[in-house]
């Protein structure tokens, strides 16, 4: 029997903390919560006090009864991490295991034999305040989704969907409000046009100098006149200015701004950015990953400076301290830093060493010097006219902190940092090129991920812990999706002064692409709009922020959390009964846009339905059956007018015939993957973001053309639906498969080009009657591990690794731990 049990919360972190204690302690994984609110009931008793009821999960209860043996005549250490979550995981273990109150609980920010021994030689008691922070959150957002979900299941219509999907959220639905508020402020924005003026000089020797008009004109004519004006015109340097400045280095990273920059320089998403931190931080290679502080250490500080002499010189070494913004942070912990500073490169695979790398050279960089940089800014007179052209350049004198990372920025437009020629006052300049083009202006940006953050951060709404889970809980409730939107062609002029002669030219732009940008859903709108009326204070983003700084007041001993709770409760269940007893739906997936301008006269209606977005002209009740026209992928119905209806109704509609090849029809059309051409029972996909409207016959040729010459181009191609859902069938690196509800079945021995409709069902139907006969056992918290039945019997699938069931153990019994722990056994 071991003298110590040390209680962590992830494998991963047992591990690694197992490899530093001597032979006297033994360290396990409580593999998270074990105890949490139940499922399927409210699991708070509103008439006492809000007292929680809470259950071991069904997954943990052998884990819970293996701890407790363990602890019997050990001493035993509670190491769950060091934050609200981490601290009332210690509580529920301490709780459930009927350990003592003085049970020892010990805190660290990084994996480090130090961090560790240190840890253990200062143990504390479980902190009640943390504890009941994190319970008045969980009880807090219970009340609010509980109750509130179930007032929308009642009031929203959402056509053929499911509304017992829908799911209102304390913090989900503010971050869903924000989505919403940018898509109608983008909406509603009038672009205006404008002139730009820039002109290019010849400089001997055969150097170019570019300069713009510090302003745009607002009137075509007014940027003509200024073009022709400067017809046979002098321009002279009439100023130059030499500033010396600095730039200063980012403070290190906090988890808001972590996930900012791995979106930006990495392109992961803020769920990805917080997974591959944990496994560094696991794996002992950087501190903890969740925290708002951009303090450090003055040991870090030592080895960073350390560092820095070492690899580039005394005089790169700058030390900092970095004063966090936010009041609510604690200056004790630190900023997300490598553990050692002399380890330049770490982590188990290619995203772990590149956010490694992130991570370090941002640590570094903020003890580094500041950049020495000389900004020239040259004013041109021109002879005929009042205005100046300015040229601004930038040369760097002393890199600093530039030697090893620059911040990236969310900001599209870069100034011109263009090292400048040689110049002198009074300079004459040779005009090479002068012109004025038209700008549109732009409306604000769509939220990314990452600027979500920043947002959410700015609003004092939810902790590091929260931004990552409430992003994916939002897109996974299909109220805000994720995706890549082609833009849009517009014209544009433009004025060219060459030569002595001014020309007029036209040309066209694409505008409006989006990538990995964060659009509302129409049921994220309709979802939003009811709760807005109705639950405006919940969604308020000053109340939300203020019932976070509630729970800091909590956690640090100034507020109880029951009082916090009844304060909120009351006026929040009279509205709920107050909604609940309004009269009819409130939310609806119809909306009305007006009468049809013909003798007719019938209603036009934008609606949801099961696959997506359209248009109804009539009424059941009409002599006439309605008629129903799709509307483009993203429409929303709550903003769509009768202006855009009309245009749809007497514009092109899918399927749209565009003629007859070889004695057959070419129709266009567009699928779940995307649009395409059908001719003659074959397929041929369009480019990514080709408008299928504006496909001529000209280019439907020349899409069969190629693809006939290279036939699998055409793949993958979109098949009739299967219990209303889109089948794909393409060919990849192990031959041809039909893609269904996620999943590949392989098709070898077809041909994915002809395979017909009833073969791809005949195919579905076989191959989900296997799979419900191999399986025994799934687990909705780790999907990559399933207990199989077998060629020579049941068998655990973990991952890509197949484990042996001991004889004693009954498949159908086997629990995720006891999976894992015989698969841990037989590596």
């Amino acid at each position: 029997m071991s003298k110590n049990l040390v209680i962590v919360e992830s494998p991963a972190k047992a591990k690694t903390i197992e490899g530093y204690l001597g032979k006297d302690f033994v360290v396990k994984s409580s593999f998270g919560h074990i105890r949490d609110l139940p499922n399927k009931k409210l699991g708070v008793d509103v008439d006492n006090n809000f007292e929680p009821t809470y259950e071991v999960s069904t997954d943990k209860k052998k884990i819970v009864t293996e701890l407790k043996k363990l602890a019997k005549g050990a001493t035993v250490w509670l190491a769950t991490d060091d934050d609200r979550e981490g601290e009332a995981i210690s509580w529920h273990l301490k709780e459930a295991m009927g350990l003592a109150d003085d049970t020892k609980r010990i805190v660290f920010r990084e994996i480090t034999k130090n961090a560790i021994t240190k840890a253990i030689e200062s143990p504390r008691g479980i902190d009640i305040d943390l504890v009941n922070a994190q319970q008045a959150r969980r009880v807090l957002d219970r009340l609010v989704g509980f109750q509130l979900s179930p007032v929308l299941w009642k009031k929203i219509r959402l056509g053929g969907a499911d509304r017992k999907n829908l799911s209102a959220g304390r913090v989900q639905s503010v971050t869903v409000r924000i989505v919403v508020e940018r898509e109608r402020e983008i909406e509603s924005h009038n672009s205006k046009s404008s002139f730009k003026v820039s002109a290019l000089f010849n400089i001997e020797p055969n150097k170019i100098l570019k300069a713009e008009l510090g302003k745009n004109f607002e009137a075509e004519e007014d940027a003509v006149k200024f073009l022709n004006d400067c017809v046979g015109a002098d321009f002279k340097i009439n100023n130059l200015e030499v500033k010396p400045t600095k730039r200063k280095p980012a403070p290190p990273f906090t988890t808001s701004t972590i996930q900012q920059e791995a979106s930006r320089k990495l392109s992961f998403s803020v769920a990805q950015t917080m997974q591959v931190a944990q496994r560094l931080y696991e794996s002992g290679k950087i501190t903890y990953m969740r925290t708002d502080s951009t303090n450090l250490s003055q040991d870090a500080v030592s080895s960073a400076t350390g560092q820095i002499k070492s690899a580039y010189g005394e005089e790169f070494v700058q030390v900092r301290k970095y004063k966090t913004k936010n009041e609510s942070a604690q200056e004790a912990h630190e900023a997300i830093r490598p553990t050692d500073f002399s380890v330049t490169e770490a982590g188990a695979d290619r995203n772990q060493k590149r956010l490694y790398d992130l991570i370090w050279k941002r640590s570094i960089a903020s003890q580094m010097s500041d950049a020495q940089i000389e900004r020239t800014i040259a004013k041109i007179g021109v002879s005929t006219r009042d205005e100046e052209l300015t040229a601004t350049g930038e040369v760097i004198k002393f890199e600093g902190f530039l030697k090893v990372y620059l911040e990236s920025t969310d900001d599209e437009d870069e100034d011109n940092k263009d090292m400048l020629p040689p110049l002198n006052v009074g300079q004459m300049l040779e005009l090479q090129t002068l012109k004025t083009t038209e700008r549109f202006t732009r409306p604000p940006a769509r939220y990314t991920e990452a600027s979500l953050v920043k947002k959410l951060e700015e609003l004092g709404i939810g902790r590091p812990s929260t931004y990552a889970p409430t992003i994916s809980t939002v897109i996974k409730r299909n109220y805000v999706v994720k995706e890549d939107r082609a833009g849009e062609k517009r014209d544009y002029k433009e004025y060219v002064l060459e030569a002595g002669v001014v020309t007029e030219n036209h040309g066209s732009e694409t505008f409006g692409t989006e990538k990995s940008k964060l659009f509302p859903t129409n049921i994220g709108l309709i979802v939003n709009d009811y709760l807005v009326a109705n639950f405006n204070d919940i969604l308020d983003y000053k109340f939300t922020a203020n019932v976070e700084d509630e729970f800091d007041d909590v956690a640090e001993g100034k507020l109880p959390w029951q009082n916090m709770i009844t304060n909120f409760y009351k006026e929040f269940h009279d509205k709920i009964e107050k909604a609940e007893a309004a009269d009819g739906s409130a939310g609806s997936n119809s909306h009305e846009l007006g009468m049809y301008p013909d003798e007719n006269g019938k209603k036009v209606f934008a609606k949801l339905g099961k696959f997506g977005p359209y248009l109804q002209i009539g009424e059941s009740t009409d002599e006439d059956k309605p008629e129903f026209i799709s509307l483009k992928k993203g429409s929303m119905i709550a903003e769509f007018t009768m202006e855009e209806a009309l245009e749809v109704i007497k514009g092109p509609k899918l399927p749209l015939e565009l003629g007859i090849f070889e004695e057959h029809a070419l129709v266009v059309n567009e699928g779940r993957y995307g649009p395409y051409i059908l001719h003659n029972g074959k397929y041929y996909n369009l480019e990514k973001g080709e408008d299928p409207f504006a496909v001529t016959m000209e280019r439907a040729l020349e899409l069969i053309e190629i693809k006939r010459k290279d036939p699998e181009s055409a793949l993958p191609r979109d098949m009739a639906n299967y219990k209303d859902e889109p089948v794909l069938v393409g060919k990849g690196r192990f031959g041809p498969y039909i893609k269904y509800l996620g999943k590949y079945i392989s098709i070898k021995g077809e041909d994915p080009l002809t395979i017909d409709d009833a073969k791809v069902v005949e195919l579905i139907i076989a191959k989900n009657e296997a799979e419900a006969k191999k399986t025994i056992k799934v687990f909705e918290e780790d999907a990559k591990v399933q207990v199989l039945n077998g060629r020579y019997g049941p068998y655990i699938k973990v991952g890509k690794r197949n484990i042996k069931i001991p004889k004693d153990k009954k498949p159908e019994e086997l629990t995720l731990e006891e999976c894992l722990e015989l698969a841990k056994g037989q590596k």
